[in-house]
């Protein structure tokens, strides 16, 4: 028989390894600009759970973003980013429900893609690094539709 003091110990130290390896790790984000704008707020509360199959939110450390995957490997969005003026890379990205975003898309040299929306004030930032495009098409940003359509288009792509 062991002694109580060994058991309390072992079972302490078994719960503590079973929460601490479910905690998810925070992803650090930059703050946009003007990322205290009321709507942000509203736009942050609406971004789904989940984009694609498989990129699972996760906790971010900055007002108004939010991010989906891991550290190294995840997609990170930003309220309150700069609005853009016109551009060659404007494009509209229909959901599939009748609802359309345009956002202007962008690739570097890295292959880091950058997404902001187009004709909405506060304009919003999603970034995907070349970790998550490796196992999965960009295809999930209509998943981004319904909270980002809470901040009102005043302009199209033309």
């Amino acid at each position: 028989m062991l002694p109580v003091r060994f058991v309390a110990a072992l079972t302490t130290a078994v719960l503590a390894s079973v929460a601490l390896g479910g905690c998810a790790r925070t992803i650090g984000v930059e703050v946009a600009p003007n990322a205290a704008d009321p709507v942000c707020a509203e736009v942050i509360l609406a971004v789904p759970e989940e984009l694609g199959p498989d990129l699972p939110k996760v906790p971010t450390n900055a007002q108004a973003t939010a991010a989906w995957g891991e550290p190294g490997a995840a997609v990170t969005m930003r309220c309150g980013v700069e609005q853009q003026g016109p551009s060659a890379d404007c494009q509209h990205v229909d959901t599939g429900n009748g609802t359309t975003v345009d956002w202007i898309v962008t690739t570097d040299d890295a292959g880091t893609w950058s997404f902001v929306t187009y004709g909405r004030e506060p304009a919003v930032e999603v970034i995907v690094p070349p970790a998550v495009t490796e196992d999965h098409s960009t295809s999930f940003i209509a998943d981004l539709a319904g909270a980002v359509t809470l901040v009102p288009a005043t302009k199209e792509c033309q």
